[in-house]
């Protein structure tokens, strides 16, 4: 069974609208050749035939201000492109159910040149109507798995990922494997949503982180530091795996070639500037994962085990600092497809 947990709500110390700069740094990395792809890629003329109105959605939006960054800017290439001001826009805001969408709505751009709406629902599924949608976008969304690979808890299975708390670090493959299978079986599905969903010829853009995560490792850490010091059981940490998988080039064009309906126009590893690492700053790093994976860690361990890994992680903020400036390199993966 499928459970969701959202990036921490409102507008609060830690809450994921004032804690996201590696995604806004993900995003930022990728604007230009999400620009060059739209230019290159995409005729307005052709699949709008005679309607004005441009469809786009963001796939896993989550509650801002990143994606508001994100639809102005795909907006802004495409009046650029054609210059039509008869062109209206319609942003579909998509996430889970149990997304905040009181506070997206809340903080949508006054002087936003597109009308908004919001869908909820996960990507992994049909969320529009038939040959409806232009444009799709989803950045920083598609490495969560719908569900952990059932493996990594069954203590008889080669997969089972004792003392580990996601398959960075893991020495055994079979680990691996089973978040790879996993990540294909919810691509499979999303790739055959997308398919029904967008019109002939119109563009969907991925960015996905390909590094970093490892930095897991030193919540794991604290919580093993927690069993060790008797106030928490082993077995909580055995039964926990973060259901996130980074994305290769080859795990996408795989997907895409068995779904069939796509063409790949551009697939790239780029390695942007990252201020976070460049400034070694673990501190605010530390802080964006809390934003990201709390309420996930809270589910799990309750908040009271939730909040002592958190803080022991953060008091590592020098070794982990360290290990910023030797082992962490910005990678992300761009993709570009068109609906064929």
């Amino acid at each position: 069974m499928s459970t969701f947990f959202p990036m921490n709500n409102g507008e609060a110390v830690y809450s994921y609208s004032r804690n996201s700069q590696i995604q806004r740094e993900v995003l930022d990395g990728a604007k230009e050749m999400m620009k060059e792809s739209i230019i290159k890629n995409l005729d307005i003329k052709n699949i709008l035939s005679s309607s004005n109105k441009f469809h786009i959605t963001d796939l896993g939006c989550s509650i801002g201000p990143n994606t508001f960054t994100s639809m102005q800017h795909v907006v802004q290439v495409v009046k650029d492109k054609y210059h039509d001001n008869n062109l209206e826009f319609q942003v579909f805001f998509n996430d889970h159910f149990t997304n905040d969408f009181n506070t997206l709505f809340r903080s949508l751009p006054v002087d936003r040149s597109y009308n908004a709406s919001g869908v909820p629902g996960s990507f992994h599924g049909r969320l529009f109507p038939s040959r409806s949608i232009h444009f799709a976008h989803c950045s920083c969304a598609i490495h969560w798995l719908s569900k952990i690979p059932k493996e990594l808890l069954d203590k008889n299975s080669p997969a089972w990922n004792k003392g580990l708390i996601h398959y960075a670090g893991a020495s055994n493959v079979e680990i691996v494997n089973a978040y790879v299978v996993q990540f294909e079986k919810d691509m499979e599905m999303f790739f055959n949503a997308r398919a029904e969903e967008i019109v002939q010829g119109g563009m969907m853009v991925l960015v996905s982180p390909f590094s970093g995560w490892d930095s897991l490792n030193f919540f794991g850490s604290s919580l093993m530091d927690l069993v060790n010091e008797g106030m928490l059981d082993e077995s909580l940490v055995d039964s926990f795996n973060v259901p996130i998988y980074f994305p290769s080039p080859d795990d996408i064009t795989k997907v895409v070639e068995k779904n069939g309906c796509f063409s790949i126009e551009k697939i790239e590893l780029t390695y942007p500037q990252s201020k976070l690492v460049d400034e070694a700053d673990a501190k605010t790093f530390i802080i964006n994962l809390k934003a990201t994976l709390e309420g996930l860690f809270i589910n799990h361990f309750g908040s009271r085990i939730a909040e002592e890994a958190f803080t022991r992680t953060v008091l590592k903020n020098e070794e982990i600092s360290a290990w910023m400036k030797t082992n962490y390199k910005t990678c992300q993966l761009f993709i570009a497809l068109k609906r064929k």
